[in-house]
């Protein structure tokens, strides 16, 4: 029994801490959250800090609205067009960066130049030139997804095991046959190691662009419940891009372990 409780230790004790510190908020935003010094006593301020059972109250209200579903289908939309895209141009990109010198030399300036932009500076800018509808926020999740995704697979690409390149091209290998068996394989930890990246920047790009300017999305949901005071609300929207985050971190870890054995080994 004791052996059998061993291997799920660890996630018994993430949700054992998860519990603790939902019922220590639960007790701080219910009974107490500002001490007073005079009366010795507490007061509470909701102004300040919910509490989990009144966020639960505010989303099952809010889950009955057409607004809510409108909000949670538009910041979805925004994040897979978004994302899509990042992969579908960070993967081949990465790719040729990290195996052609040249490609590498031509591009590496603006690929570090971008990456260090802020992507909050940006958002101005992509607003004025894609307006306030959906393809300004897909342009930010893109940019916030596909320059982690570029720089790890490049450094996947660079971290290659040498020996296997030479043996594939004493066999008469070509390009793309190590492209193929060699160069993708032994990339693919380093691939999900930048999805895993991007996507927290993403989900930033979603929120920080629907609070400055959107005409529908979590992100304004949660700049209307702050413009009104409203922090159950406000709290919704932030569970609602944590939980997707987690779930998503999630589902590309499981990914990483699958794919990790396709790593090709060294000899």
């Amino acid at each position: 029994m004791i052996r059998g409780l061993e291997n799920y230790r660890g996630p018994l004790l993430s949700l054992s801490s998860v519990l603790v510190f939902f019922t220590i908020w639960e007790w701080v935003g219910t009974n107490c959250l500002v001490w007073d010094w005079v009366g010795r006593d507490c007061k509470i301020a909701p102004l300040f800090l919910s509490a989990p059972s009144k966020i639960a109250l505010a989303a099952f209200k809010m889950v009955g609205t057409e607004e809510f579903w409108n909000n949670l289908f538009v910041s979805g939309q925004e994040f897979v067009l978004g994302f899509a895209f990042a992969l579908l141009v960070a993967v081949p990109f990465g790719l040729l960066l990290g195996w052609y010198r040249t490609f590498h030399h031509v591009f590496e300036p603006f690929v570090s130049a971008l990456n260090a932009t802020p992507r909050v500076a940006l958002t101005p800018l992509l607003i004025i030139w894609l307006g306030i509808g959906i393809w300004s926020k897909v342009a930010l999740v893109f940019l916030g997804g596909v320059f982690p995704i570029i720089i790890n697979t490049q450094s996947g690409v660079r971290s290659l095991d040498e020996t296997l390149l030479r043996a594939a091209r004493s066999f008469g290998a070509n390009d793309w046959q190590i492209f193929r068996t060699i160069a993708l394989p032994g990339s693919v930890p380093f691939i999900l190691a930048g999805v895993r990246v991007g996507l927290g920047r993403a989900l930033v790009g979603i929120v920080v662009g629907e609070l400055i300017g959107a005409t529908a999305g979590i992100g304004l949901m949660m700049a209307n419940a702050a413009a009104m005071f409203q922090t159950d609300r406000l709290f919704v929207g932030l569970f609602i891009i944590t939980t997707f985050g987690v779930l998503i971190t999630n589902l590309v870890n499981r990914f990483e372990r699958r794919f990790d054995a396709w790593r090709p080994k060294r000899m």
